[in-house]
């Protein structure tokens, strides 16, 4: 049994974003207490509260150490592995494609979590909760999943659920780590501390960022309107 820990950044239709991320953090459910209870040791080696929540948003000068600590962890753990999509808002025709903004967005949740998941196993998918209408995208979400992987009675995806992000560290991580790179891909340079974050992800995971790769460590895949593996 696998628990995957999901999170998104630039997701709505009308933000003025060029990008959207999602990203999931996959871990065998037995380690889960485990790498919870580490992370907490780490915010307080560095003097930083349990309940004090590990977010992009977040990074400073005062705490790059931290921050850094929290992606050596991760890149340091082999039972701890990551997928990203980066994909493309720019240039999407949902009308020649029969879609609104949501049926492409949950094509882009099935194209990020599908990679991740085996049919001999099981998996719990955690979400953040962000707004009103997340009960309506878990079940939604979880209805597609099971569809499409041929999963009518829940033997693979057995449950999704929403949580709160400051409640469950391996969730933090995964923020941590689509922030870094939206704020790659969006061009950004609002402060120093999150650049150097940025290029220490480089550094660590031996990626430009800039490419599609096959790493199961640390996979990420750029997605554009022009992709043919799945329409927009």
């Amino acid at each position: 049994m696998f628990n995957i820990y999901c999170d998104e950044s630039c997701h709505l239709e009308n933000d003025h974003q060029k990008v959207m991320t999602l990203g999931a953090l996959k871990v065998n459910h037995t380690y889960r207490r485990i790498f919870n209870k580490d992370i907490i040791k780490i915010k307080q080696k560095f003097g930083i509260s349990s309940k004090t929540e590990i977010k992009w948003t977040k990074v400073s000068p005062s705490r790059l150490d931290f921050y850094k600590a929290i992606i050596d962890y991760f890149f340091e753990n082999p039972q701890l592995s990551f997928r990203v999509i980066v994909a493309q808002k720019e240039g999407l025709s949902h009308e020649r494609f029969n879609q609104d903004h949501d049926d492409w967005y949950y094509k882009m949740y099935y194209l990020l979590l599908n990679y991740l998941i085996e049919p001999s196993d099981t998996y719990n998918i955690y979400l953040d909760i962000k707004d009103t209408i997340g009960k309506y995208k878990k079940e939604t979400l979880k209805d597609i999943l099971r569809k499409k992987i041929g999963d009518p009675t829940g033997e693979i995806i057995s449950n999704i659920q929403l949580v709160r992000s400051d409640e469950v560290h391996l969730l933090q991580v995964t923020d941590l780590l689509i922030g870094a790179i939206g704020y790659y891909h969006r061009n950004l340079a609002t402060s120093t501390a999150k650049l150097e974050l940025v290029e220490y992800v480089k550094h660590k995971s031996g990626s430009t960022l800039d490419s599609t790769n096959y790493d199961d460590k640390f996979n990420i895949f750029i997605w554009g309107p022009s992709y043919r593996g799945i329409r927009q």
